[in-house]
């Protein structure tokens, strides 16, 4: 896959050739979907976004945003096989839900800061990187690689966070004081509409964003995650 904000898109199924059915046998169909990256929400429209975590090449994405988000995007690309690694100084708030991934599996993995171990990530067996490593994140001894995405979570922005937002490929933005959005603003290049709409932003909503495209989510959790994680909420 390319790397970039493309990878924020409608669902897209397999090309396959046309097939004809007739009517009353559509309601046998199951359609499952791909690989291609998890559903983050969806847009003012109602169609679903889609995040792809997993490529070829390095993939760095920073989100400005809460931890809920966070826990979802770990929870999500879990489900589609994808083995992910937290690396955090708050095991206690990730505990419940590494416990209730895996279903007795180590889907979803937790590690002290600068504690994460060599991946082994392949095209057959990806990963994802959470770094919840507070404001300032000391450099992650786990970049990422080919087929292995780090995500980095920021609650707020501090003075190393123009550097990682610069380095990122991909960047969500959820709710920030206006303070912050401009600054936000001066780094991702966002038109003013943006940077005033970014203290504005509704709980579970994200601006995901690079310097050429934007787009924005409302992410919805299932029953499921509702039950685990409660609603949506930007901070915790």
């Amino acid at each position: 896959m390319a790397s970039g904000i493309r990878h924020l898109q409608g669902l897209r199924g397999p090309r396959r050739a046309h097939h004809a059915l007739p009517a009353d046998h559509l309601a046998a169909l199951s359609l499952p979907i791909g690989d291609d990256g998890v559903v983050v929400g969806n847009d003012a429209e109602g169609r679903p976004q889609v995040l792809g975590f997993h490529h070829p090449v390095p993939y760095d994405v920073v989100l400005v945003g809460g931890l809920w988000t966070a826990q979802v995007l770990a929870l999500r690309t879990a489900g589609t096989g994808a083995r992910v690694a937290v690396e955090t100084g708050r095991q206690q708030a990730w505990t419940n839900m590494v416990q209730a991934a895996g279903g007795g599996l180590e889907c979803i993995t937790l590690h002290d800061v600068g504690r994460v171990p060599p991946l082994g990530a392949t095209v057959g067996s990806p990963v994802l990187v959470v770094r919840d490593c507070g404001m300032r994140p000391p450099r992650g001894r786990v970049a990422s690689a080919p087929w292995q995405s780090v995500l980095t979570l920021l609650p707020y922005l501090s003075p190393v966070a123009p550097r990682l937002l610069r380095g990122a490929a991909l960047v969500g933005i959820q709710r920030v004081s206006p303070d912050e959005a401009r600054q936000i603003g001066r780094v991702m290049s966002l038109p003013a509409a943006d940077v005033e709409a970014l203290s504005t932003l509704g709980e579970g909503v994200t601006l995901w964003c690079t310097r050429r495209d934007r787009h924005y989510s409302l992410t919805q959790p299932t029953d499921a995650e509702s039950g685990l994680l409660g609603t949506p909420r930007r901070v915790d």
